[in-house]
């Protein structure tokens, strides 16, 4: 069994961002020369997430108003109490998960109807790292 192992990196612009990563990914497979096996696609930060849905526009203002409904940015977050204003954003990456693993089949990601990888970001303006890693035959 061989494996790879890259990492993306990501500086968003915004606080948040759902960046849709599916492309970055099969380069990734594809320079990893793998046919067959799994790749596990990890945010690598604790304000960040990575998921997989459809890439429709409604979509994503739909999880943006979802998320900020359920954990809204504000100042009443204990965690704030530390000097961070993020404490949302820990519970946003939280809901939306860290990592998805994606079966491969002939060098290619093996994904149902529609489905597509993203990069949500919850605490932007920095520089941050998504783990892309590999493993099959």
């Amino acid at each position: 069994m061989k494996s790879y192992r890259e990492e993306l990196w990501f500086h968003t612009q915004t606080r948040r961002e759902y960046i849709n990563i599916t492309s970055q990914v099969q380069r990734v497979l594809e320079q990893s020369g793998i046919q067959e096996g799994l790749v596990l696609v990890n945010a690598m930060h604790i304000t960040a997430s990575v998921y997989i849905n459809d890439d429709e526009s409604g979509l994503l203002n739909d999880y943006e108003r979802f998320l900020e409904r359920l954990a809204p940015h504000a100042d009443d977050y204990q965690h704030n109490r530390t000097g961070e204003d993020n404490g949302d954003a820990h519970i946003k990456r939280q809901i939306m998960g860290r990592e998805v693993v994606v079966a491969i089949t002939n060098g290619a990601l093996d994904f149902g109807p529609w489905e597509q990888i993203f990069y949500a970001e919850f605490d932007g303006g920095r520089r941050k790292r998504v783990l892309v890693k590999v493993i099959g035959e």
